[in-house]
């Protein structure tokens, strides 16, 4: 799905988190989301996001999943405050289990963060 073809002016970069990580930058106008369902790609992902200056971390899940998340990166060693940061479970509460409106509540709440953050 996503190809030179079909977005031309995009890279896209197929690697391990750490190593992808290293080749970008993250900055105040980064949205970084992690979507794997899996703790081990997840994490590395999230540690570099925790420590950036992104407007807006988010991650897929269940509460109970988030929940299970906090306790790693506590045990990792980040507060609380840097935690809280995180928007999980990932978009607008909708009500919805249909991946298309998901992706649009995903989009909707990255888009509501960046105003309120630019206000």
């Amino acid at each position: 799905f996503a190809n030179k073809k079909r977005f031309p002016n995009v890279s896209v970069i197929d690697d391990w988190p750490d190593d992808a990580l290293k080749s970008i930058t993250i900055d105040q106008n980064t949205a970084f989301i992690t979507l794997t369902h899996d703790a081990k790609i997840d994490d590395i992902a999230l540690q570099n996001a925790l420590k950036a200056d992104c407007f807006y971390i988010g991650c897929l899940g269940s509460k109970k999943t988030h929940e299970k998340r906090i306790d790693r990166l506590l045990n990792m060693g980040f507060n609380r405050n840097i935690i809280n940061r995180i928007h999980a479970p990932i978009g607008l509460d909708i009500g919805s289990k249909k991946p298309n409106e998901i992706a649009l509540s995903i989009i909707a709440e990255i888009i509501k963060v960046k105003n309120i953050k630019s206000v």
